[in-house]
């Protein structure tokens, strides 16, 4: 009887850890904004993660799909050398089915913010595409309501969910149409016509959503993914109840002023959901780890400075790196051709990135943008990453907790003074030499 009741006690324990999901919150005070999940502060140390193979793309790589043998070799690989580095979640797609969420976080430990695009690259209604989304339309409403509302109803009680995450710069999607990205235009009354037009129904449906999400999962924020701070005073205006203001952010080495502006504007926990720097020097024509790393390392340090607690705009939450790896299929994506070139277009212009930056000429390089250069395809469908400097540069970052005691501007700032690139790219470097002796002729 007293093995038996042991065995039952052992059950329940393991259920109580292992069977419940985590309860996520936003809690603001006269500190700032944190995350906090289960009692304890959490700092997003985030990553933008995928996993498509050279020669495919966001279509037909259909990874989810595969056998469960091969998947298993798949996230064991990877969420391996992201847990090596610090990262603590990561940001998937719809369409990750709930049990590989689980499997991540359990087996290694990693969260996942699950982003739902919102109609970002077009929907299918009542049986036809409909590439350019309007948001004021009811079929379109309905549509999107009804997506979010099965999502949280299938992932509510997944463990190792963080947040839902609604659209992905979909403010940027009212101007053009497609995956590729684009220069935006310069027209500011484009821009406020555009954003009354197209973009004031778009933030009230996203809210009518978070609304919607949060009534059937209370235990995990809503956030939405911004292009930047474009349209914040509508937003303000319109996305009341949405918990978290995620930004895709690209302005070089420094954030400049977003911190105070989503803080002035807002008054909520800032999420950088996409931030980074290509591994390709648009000048040299080649590639150019240290600089990857330079830009990611001074991110990630304004990241930590404006965190709770410190003194400045203390809304800062954390953030996602783009990306974990190459996405060779970037360039050419809407033909669905060159995915297995390696491209060096520069698609877009970016004066914040002076390290490769020529006026009038484009230095944005969609397809470096991983930390990890992508090795070759085997038969199983499965590929070997090789860690650039930025990744060893990025783990040496995430070893910083700001939360911890102690901590203030100053030992944040000395921490990452103490970062030695030039180590990171000598070590990066043996990896390169790796990843040369695998490439096929």
């Amino acid at each position: 009887m007293k093995n038996i009741f042991l065995r039952l006690l052992f059950f329940l324990l393991a259920f109580h850890v292992f069977g419940q999901t985590d309860k996520v919150s936003v809690v603001k005070n006269n500190q700032g904004s944190k995350l906090v999940v289960n009692g304890k502060d959490f700092i997003v140390n985030g990553m933008n993660w995928d996993y498509i193979p050279i020669g495919t793309n966001t279509v037909n790589a259909d990874f989810w799909n595969k056998s469960d043998e091969v998947i298993k070799s798949a996230l064991d690989a990877e969420m391996m050398l992201l847990k090596n580095m610090g990262v603590n979640a990561i940001r998937q797609y719809t369409g990750v089915p709930a049990r590989w969420i689980k499997y991540i976080y359990e087996k290694h430990g990693i969260y996942t913010m699950l982003n739902h695009s919102f109609g970002r690259y077009g929907l299918t209604l009542d049986g036809v595409w409909t590439p350019v989304t309007d948001y004021s339309e009811p079929r379109t409403q309905k549509f999107l309501l009804s997506e979010v509302d099965k999502l949280a109803k299938e992932y509510k009680d997944t463990p190792g969910i963080l947040m839902y995450l609604l659209g992905n710069e979909n403010n940027y999607g009212l101007f053009w149409q497609g995956a590729e990205t684009e220069d935006f235009p310069d027209d500011e009354k484009e821009r406020q016509f555009v954003g009354e037009k197209r973009g004031r129904p778009m933030y009230r449906l996203m809210n009518e959503a978070t609304k919607k999400m949060k009534a059937i999962d209370m235990s995990h924020p809503v956030a939405i993914c911004n292009g930047d701070t474009l349209f914040i005073d509508i937003i303000a205006e319109e996305c009341k109840d949405v918990d978290i203001f995620g930004v895709n952010s690209y302005r070089g080495p420094s954030f400049t002023d977003i911190f105070q502006v989503v803080k002035s504007k807002l008054n909520k926990p800032l999420l950088f959901t996409e931030f980074g720097a290509d591994a390709f020097n648009a000048i040299d024509n080649q590639e150019d780890q240290l600089s990857q790393a330079f830009y990611m390392i001074e991110n990630w340090k304004e990241i930590y400075q404006n965190t709770a607690g410190l003194g400045k705009a203390e809304n800062s939450i954390g953030g996602f790196t783009f990306q974990f790896s190459d996405g060779w299929w970037k360039f050419g994506f809407e033909k669905r051709e060159g995915a297995d070139v390696h491209d060096n277009n520069a698609s877009w212009s970016n004066g914040g990135y002076q390290r490769d930056y020529i006026p009038g000429k484009n230095n944005m390089n969609e397809e470096w943008f991983g930390i990890c250069a992508k090795g070759p395809t085997n038969e199983r469908g499965l590929y070997t990453l090789y860690p650039r400097a930025a990744y060893y540069a990025l783990k040496e970052a995430h070893n910083l907790n700001p939360y911890a005691k102690g901590t203030s501007l100053e030992s944040i700032t000395t921490y990452f003074k103490n970062i030695q690139l030039m180590d990171a790219v000598l070590i990066a470097r043996g990896d390169k030499a790796a990843l040369g002796g695998n490439k096929k002729n």
